[in-house]
């Protein structure tokens, strides 16, 4: 987790999970037919706003919305920045 990164307020850093490569069946799924996503883990977290800590912390692995989020690429590496809001859950 070497990100030099701090994101502001309720925002959280994600490390998108990798496409699906293959379905249930075995199927390779070509890249431009791969679905985005929709779960990752949190790189950083920001400090709050005054009255609402953060409940997710670095480290969690996460669910979010498909279209969630603001895609960054970080010394090559790609990542979300999205607001705590934008989670639906930790898993």
């Amino acid at each position: 987790m070497g990100v030099n990164i701090t994101p502001l307020a309720d925002r959280v850093l994600v490390e998108p999970a990798p496409a699906e490569e293959k379905t249930a069946g075995g199927i390779i799924i070509p890249d431009t037919a791969k679905e985005k996503p929709q779960r990752g883990k949190v790189v950083a977290v920001g400090n709050g706003k005054k009255d609402e800590p953060l409940t997710v912390k670095a480290g969690d692995n996460v669910l979010y919305g498909k279209y969630s989020g603001t895609e960054i690429s970080i010394e090559g590496k790609d990542y979300l920045i999205m607001r705590e809001s934008d989670i639906y859950a930790v898993v």
